[in-house]
């Protein structure tokens, strides 16, 4: 969407959303980190709990699409990322 509104000349919308992305990418960094500390402390594996979290906030089903790139940078690893993409069906 940011690459769109700059073809088309709206660069301060642009500059604006890519704000809200890094401040985001770190939001969820922080949140992956913070998840990922308690289930180790709690000795949950956590991509199975977040599976049955999943299933029980949100019938099973993620929506996409994701921004692969940005959950990288967030610290997802590939099969994380191929979970999501699994989970949205």
């Amino acid at each position: 969407m940011i690459e769109k509104l700059r073809n088309v000349g709206d660069g301060e919308t642009a500059d604006v959303l890519e704000v809200i992305l890094r401040e985001e990418v770190a939001h969820v960094a922080a949140g992956s980190r913070w998840y990922r500390w308690y289930c180790d402390r709690a000795g949950v594996e956590p991509r199975a709990r977040f599976k049955e979290l999943l299933l029980e906030f949100a019938g099973g089903y993620l929506h996409g699409p994701f921004n692969i790139e940005a959950r990288l940078l967030a610290g997802f690893d590939a099969d994380e990322l191929a979970n999501l993409v699994e989970q949205a069906g």
